[in-house]
């Protein structure tokens, strides 16, 4: 897509370049659409240039504490989806309960972004009390106090039970033999130019990596494999019962 909007801007500039030439620049030239053209074209190269730059961090995976850190998240990331959900929305009620009782009172409360930009100052320990209480001498403190209760206190104490149990089990999990940057580059650049070439024992081998860490946690599918046994079996009992019926018809 990048390229194919390079190619677009680059004819939208040799159009304005004939067309100045061809004018000496007398007439009106209309830059509204060559601009238009060239704000996608950055657009895409950032996001390019970002998911190209994140795509390099599989690099620091043969980093031994960096791919703890890795796999911490991978173990984590069916837990912290609906924490995040949950964080969500008590952080947007908290939100609109601030910005609705503060707006007129508390600079930092005049926007919906300002006002989010308070509440995580608020998370990182970097407040004002003051503020608070000169606003509303009940309400700025009572607010203040939720928050810190339910967002600080609880949430944050789930987030990092959450990080710390993965993390214990992610240590129990990997893998202290793990090869190298400088064997993996040679292991790569051997099958690429053909020089080793790739027998069946080393394809089975990759195979059984593969489902070994996707299969490493099986009693999270624990309930799942359940739920297809017992519809295996009232399938095989709903047939059974539909075979006599239709045996007790053809004997009647």
């Amino acid at each position: 897509t990048s390229v194919g909007i390079y190619i677009w801007r680059y004819h939208q500039c040799e159009r304005i370049g004939q067309l100045f030439k061809e004018t000496n620049g007398y007439v009106y030239i209309n830059l509204q659409f060559a601009s238009y053209v060239n704000d996608i074209l950055t657009i895409l190269l950032g996001f390019s240039c970002f998911f190209g730059t994140i795509k390099a961090i599989k690099l620091l995976r043969f980093n031994q504490r960096l791919c703890l850190f890795i796999e911490t998240l991978k173990y984590a990331k069916t837990d912290l989806i609906p924490f995040s959900m949950m964080f969500s929305i008590i952080f947007i009620a908290f939100l609109s309960l601030f910005y609705l009782l503060f707006s007129g009172k508390i600079s930092s409360c005049s926007s919906l972004l300002d006002t989010a930009r308070m509440l995580f100052e608020i998370i990182l320990m970097k407040f004002d009390a003051d503020e608070l209480i000169e606003a509303s001498s009940f309400l700025g403190p009572f607010c203040f106090s939720l928050f810190i209760i339910l967002v600080i206190f609880i949430c944050m104490s789930m987030f990092l039970s959450i990080m710390n149990d993965n993390f214990r089990l992610a240590r129990e999990n990997l893998d202290s033999h793990k090869q190298q940057i400088f064997s993996f580059m040679l292991k790569k650049f051997q099958r690429w130019t053909g020089l080793k070439k790739i027998t069946d024992d080393n394809i089975h081998e990759e195979r059984d990596t593969i489902t070994r860490s996707e299969h490493l946690r099986p009693i999270e599918k624990f309930s799942e494999k359940i739920d297809q046994l017992l519809d295996a079996i009232n399938r095989l009992y709903m047939s059974q019962a539909m075979e006599r019926e239709r045996l007790k018809e053809t004997t009647i």
